[in-house]
Order: C-alpha cells, then sequence, then structure tokens
C-alpha cells in the first residue's frame, strides 16, 4: 500500500460520520444513497442533506472503503473492508505486535 493510498484510508476514517457510514453499509450492504440518508436520520437523529452524504461515500469510494454498483439509474452502495485489512496487516501491524 503506497503512502498516497495510507493517506486516502486515514483521511476517510478521521470523520466520525464516515465511521457511521461504513458500518451501516457493513451490516447493511447494497443501500442507495437514499437509504443511506434515512439511516442516518434515523440512528444519529442528524438529517444531513443528501450532498453531504454523498460527499462522504465519494471520500470512502476514493478510499476503496465504500463499493458502488449501478441498478438502472440508482447507485447502490456496499462496504469493501480489504483497505482496513491491509493498513491493519502492513502499517498499524508493526506498531501492536507484542513483542
Amino acid at each position: 500500500m503506497t503512502d498516497a493510498e495510507l493517506d486516502l484510508v486515514f483521511k476517510a476514517l478521521a470523520d466520525p460520520t464516515r465511521r457511521r457510514i461504513i458500518e451501516r453499509l457493513d451490516d447493511h450492504p447494497g443501500q442507495t444513497l437514499f437509504e443511506v440518508c434515512a439511516a442516518t436520520l434515523a440512528e444519529d437523529g442528524s438529517g444531513l442533506s443528501r450532498q453531504t452524504i454523498s460527499q462522504h461515500l465519494d471520500i470512502l469510494e476514493r478510499a476503496g472503503l465504500v463499493r458502488t454498483a449501478r441498478k438502472g439509474r440508482t447507485k447502490i452502495h456496499t462496504a469493501d473492508l480489504s483497505p482496513l485489512r491491509l493498513v491493519a496487516g502492513c502499517w498499524l501491524g508493526r506498531f501492536i505486535q507484542e513483542d
């Protein structure tokens, strides 16, 4: 994993809203933007705009933490945790290994 890829993952994880989105998509894969927005409102009580959620999803997608697929005109979002495993394996692992 390059430094640039590592930076994208850490930047994506730095925001609590994006971490919650990843958790929701991991628990319930294949959500539309509308479903992610509705879940955010229902679970947090914070009514973030579609544009705001869309921007968060874009950052997560650029980091490789969210995959999208088209179903007609609708984008379906699913969490992809493989970048987290790579970060844990190649960078964080060296700091958390027991002696």
